[in-house]
């Protein structure tokens, strides 16, 4: 099968297709037809594409972006990039700064050129919503001005300029993606994200440690996040080219978010134990763009999150959950000493 893209994209690569978001997106892909080259270093398992094994149309380069002259020859023929890869988060970004610059700015600008000088057709990029840093506004649109409090983000809005203001494109289309924080299952899971992390300590523990409970988060289910880059694939150039969406849904407290655990996972004996936080991040996001622009809409929420990580727990397939460090990104660099 072929994809039937609108846009005659048959080829895609995803940078970091071996991560949280990509273990769900690279599957869907090629179920849609599209020839999928992932590139990765597969800190977390090559295991994640185990039901792909043998697909024709999947192919799995097990390198660094950093190394751009292969980077630059695993872009041939490819119609379009997702560029995922990236030390993903504050804590992990922090636990070696040198580290993650190096991943997360400075081997964009190779990765671009690269894409640019083999004719890629379209560049989608995986920002963030936490460039807004603090905001009192209500609602934070995409014209907003940024104000990244951290070193991750500060580079998440570096990339998106340099890919802005990057001259001589060739005619390559560019659109920014600031999603919300993602929540649900997915074969390579996060279980250090908040949605999934308060689910997983009320089904291991009955209890849930909220730090703060104030602090407003986004939130998108990992389902609707692939809906979102096959609807950034899909659409037409004139309506993406040069622009940034947010992609988002359920704006909560991270009290409410530990409130709703607790209601779906219909359990009144987890106990909610409130601990001080300094993590004073906080914005409410809008997202009506891209569903004036595009016509996305999401379709699942939070407690559609919460009851599939809970039946993924029920039915064994989350090993360890507090104690594996595959679970965690930080821990799991911490574990192979990434470097």
């Amino acid at each position: 099968m072929s994809s039937n893209n609108p846009n005659g994209f048959k080829s895609v690569l995803v940078t970091g297709g071996g991560g949280y978001v990509g273990s769900a997106l690279v599957p869907d892909l090629l179920k849609r037809g599209y020839h999928v080259t992932v590139v990765d270093v597969f800190w977390y398992g090559r295991d994640v594409f185990d039901d792909c094994n043998g697909h024709p149309d999947l192919e799995r380069i097990e390198m660094d972006i950093r190394d751009g002259g292969r980077l630059k020859q695993a872009l041939r023929g490819v119609d379009a990039v997702i560029h995922l890869a990236c030390i993903s988060n504050d804590p992990s970004f922090e636990l070696d700064p040198t580290l993650g610059k190096s991943i997360n700015y400075d081997a964009f600008a190779g990765l671009l050129q690269g894409s640019i000088d083999q004719g890629v057709r379209r560049f989608i990029y995986a920002s963030s919503s936490s460039i807004y840093g603090v905001k009192e506004d209500p609602d934070v649109r995409e014209d907003a001005e940024p104000q990244p409090l951290t070193d991750y983000s500060k580079f998440k809005l570096d990339c998106e300029r340099d890919l802005l203001a990057h001259s001589g494109v060739n005619g390559m289309e560019r659109v920014i993606v600031r999603p919300s924080t993602v929540c649900g299952y997915a074969p390579r899971l996060r279980l250090d994200l908040t949605v999934n992390i308060l689910t997983i300590h009320a089904l291991v523990n009955h209890k849930i440690r909220i730090f703060g409970g104030k602090q407003l988060r986004p939130n998108l289910h990992i389902k609707d996040m692939v809906r979102a880059y096959h609807t950034f694939l899909e659409a037409p150039g004139a309506k993406i080219d040069r622009e940034a969406f947010n992609v988002g849904f359920q704006n909560r407290s991270v009290e409410d978010i530990a409130r709703l655990v607790r209601d779906t996972l219909a359990d009144p004996t987890i106990e909610l134990e409130y601990t001080p936080s300094n993590d004073n991040r906080s914005y409410h996001v809008n997202s009506e763009k891209v569903k004036r622009v595009l016509g996305f809409e999401t379709r699942y929420t939070i407690e559609n999150a919460i009851q599939d990580i809970a039946d993924a727990y029920r039915r064994g397939l989350i090993k360890d959950p507090l104690t594996n460090p595959v679970y965690s990104n930080i821990k799991r660099m911490q574990q192979l000493g990434a470097k």
